[in-house]
């Protein structure tokens, strides 16, 4: 995977990528260019072996205050409904490469987490906050419906249809307290902590069985459309075809040793 990325941060070490926005001045706002590229970033994740969880962090106390005014807001309001219908087309597209990248991500979430910014949190699968905290789908206040980028799907999947439906009706900030006893967060910790904890989750996940890992992500995101029993028949298959890989033969052998398996991913 490419680390060499010109609008946003990326270190790639040990398996783990830590990708963060880096105009922290700011509050790290997306522009134009960096939905562009952490979209294409992350669909070209789903094809790497090297990168095996990825960690979305904050800069600078902030994770991010979502698109820029001056660089999106302001041009959104010029475009033709066909120029605007690209944008949110495009948007989507980060959401639904980070969904389908086939690699476990973890949202390491610092003081403002707005607008799109509170959409990457969302679309990750695991998140990780500081008690200051503040997450805000907060489309409805700047006079946008709160069905962005994915939002009426996957956070009512999260913290309940009602308590997604206040936050997004009100565009009002949801605390780290609100957001962990939600189960929107999976965990709270001090700041100087925050991202030793998300790098202690992606380690283990990394040193996990990642085609086993990839295959659950999968199906977390498959089977929201599916019945019981065509979910229960996908999950057969899929648990056939991880029955096959190596990792579970290691583990058995390793568990026949009493040893403590070490997985290659394949």
């Amino acid at each position: 995977m490419r680390s060499d990325v010109e609008h946003f941060k990326c270190e790639i070490s040990e398996g783990v990528a830590v990708v963060a926005l880096d105009r922290p001045e700011r509050k790290n706002p997306l522009t134009f260019d960096s939905y562009a590229e952490l979209r294409d970033w992350f669909r070209d994740l789903h094809y790497d072996d090297e990168v095996k969880a990825v960690v979305f962090a904050s800069n600078g106390g902030n994770f991010s205050s979502g698109g820029d005014v001056h660089d999106i807001i302001g041009p959104l309001t010029k475009m033709s409904m066909k120029e605007l219908l690209t944008f949110t087309r495009m948007t989507g597209d980060l959401v639904k490469a980070m969904v389908n990248c086939g690699k476990p991500i973890i949202a390491a979430v610092d003081g403002v987490c707005a607008g799109a910014g509170a959409i990457i949190s969302m679309a990750s699968d695991l998140r990780v906050a500081t008690p200051e905290a503040k997450t805000a789908f907060l489309f409805n206040r700047v006079g946008l419906a709160g069905c962005d980028m994915g939002a009426c799907a996957i956070l009512p999947r999260i913290i309940g249809q009602g308590r997604a439906a206040e936050l997004l009706y009100l565009g009002r900030a949801m605390s780290a307290d609100e957001g962990y006893a939600w189960g929107y967060f999976n965990r709270l910790v001090d700041a100087d902590a925050l991202m030793a904890e998300a790098m202690k989750l992606a380690r283990r996940i990394a040193d996990g069985p990642n085609f086993a890992n990839m295959m659950t992500k999968t199906m977390l995101a498959q089977e929201w459309c599916m019945s019981i029993e065509q979910a229960i028949e996908a999950e057969a298959q899929a648990q056939a075809i991880c029955m096959q890989g190596q990792d579970f033969h290691r583990a058995y052998h390793a568990f026949v040793a009493k040893e403590k398996p070490v997985f290659e991913g394949d």
